[in-house]
């Protein structure tokens, strides 16, 4: 019995338009699965989902803008610390540093009865300086960066309380709100923006510029392929030309200058600091930079993935309170956090690479 020349196309036209159909969807999903904050996305919508049922304050405009206030002031040294990460390395330095920040602009402004500009510009010069060392020291010594910056971490928790009161003879340094130049400081890093009827801290802008910029600079920029190849393969990198000393000396003080913007952030939005905070928020900026898809190992991260570990946070920080949980849990829902998100982007990767 022979087909006529219809019946015979039906079989390949149902081949031509099935499979098509089917296979771009495959590729599409696969290609989600292997992105690095794929993990970290699906752990904001849980997490989300989760307070958005047990804590009914948190569907209040206002909250969420408080939700994103918290993300802020973790995510925006996080940005920095994923970079480091994808480059291979760590700053421990980063939680105490942004104290280190806050203290220098506030002592130096005041003992010397300047204009507070010029604390500022030196608690800019002298983050630099603590990234720039750390990186230094990194290429010099040869040691891990665990080691270099759990030194320099020591250094600077035990000199924030020694200077403090050694210079204002208490823990904690004055008020800056009359000082010179408090007001055009205060609206550049401490003012708030209205969109609508709600209110939202400046520093949620600076967060959301530092991820496009890291974005951008991992994704579009000579720089960041460095970036990739020093935390992939340092020797590799080397030995075709990347400045592995000079990319890395680099990312430590991109740390610097964001834990300098978020010190500048609670220097002016609190007017004093208390010399002995920010102790274990280095240990947050790196859980939020691994939730988000960074490999401990490096060469692997992305900057939008430590935003979304940052807000996995920050929806935790607020909805433990609107939930009228007891606080005390909140770290131990980081550590939990932190294991399923490094056993889940695992098991993603694991899958991506053989094609499953």
């Amino acid at each position: 019995m022979t087909m006529t020349k219809e019946q015979a196309a039906l079989p390949a036209a149902s081949a031509a338009h099935s499979p098509p159909a089917a296979q771009p969807r495959g590729r599409a999903w696969k290609a989600l699965l292997r992105r690095p904050e794929a993990g970290a996305l699906g752990g904001t919508i849980l997490v989300f989902a989760l307070f958005w049922a047990v804590a009914p304050p948190l569907r209040q405009m206002a909250a969420m803008a408080t939700v994103l206030y918290q993300a802020a002031t973790l995510g925006i040294p996080a940005v920095a610390v994923a970079l480091l990460m994808i480059g291979g390395e760590f700053d421990l330095t980063a939680g105490v540093a942004v104290t280190t920040a806050s203290l220098s602009a506030s002592m130096f402004s005041t003992t010397l009865g300047v204009n507070l500009w010029f604390g500022v510009a030196f608690s800019l010069v002298l983050a630099l300086g603590i990234g720039a060392l750390n990186g230094y020291l990194l290429a010099r010594t040869g040691l891990h960066s665990f080691l270099v910056t759990l030194s320099t971490f020591l250094m600077l928790q035990g000199a924030n309380i020694a200077l403090t009161r050694l210079i204002t003879g208490n823990v904690a340094t004055a008020d800056i709100s009359t000082s010179p130049g408090y007001a055009s400081a205060h609206a550049v890093f401490a003012s708030t923006l209205t969109i609508g009827h709600t209110q939202l801290s400046i520093a949620i802008l600076y967060w959301l510029v530092l991820i496009v910029v890291g974005t951008w600079i991992l994704l579009r920029t000579r720089f960041g392929n460095w970036v990739f190849a020093v935390g992939g393969q340092s020797a590799s990198a080397r030995a075709v030309g990347v400045p592995v000393a000079r990319s890395k000396t680099a990312l430590f003080m991109l740390v610097g200058f964001t834990v300098w913007l978020l010190g500048m952030h609670m220097l002016f939005t609190y007017d004093t600091v208390q010399s002995g905070a920010g102790r274990g928020n280095e240990l947050v900026y790196i859980a939020a930079a691994v939730v988000g898809g960074c490999l401990m190992t490096g060469g692997y991260g992305s900057a939008v993935g430590s935003a979304l570990g940052a807000l996995i946070f920050g929806m935790t920080i607020q909805g433990v309170v609107y939930a009228d949980w007891n606080p005390d849990w909140f770290r131990f829902f980081v550590g939990a956090t932190l294991l399923a998100a490094t056993v889940f982007n695992n098991w993603v990767r694991a899958r991506s690479s053989r094609g499953d």
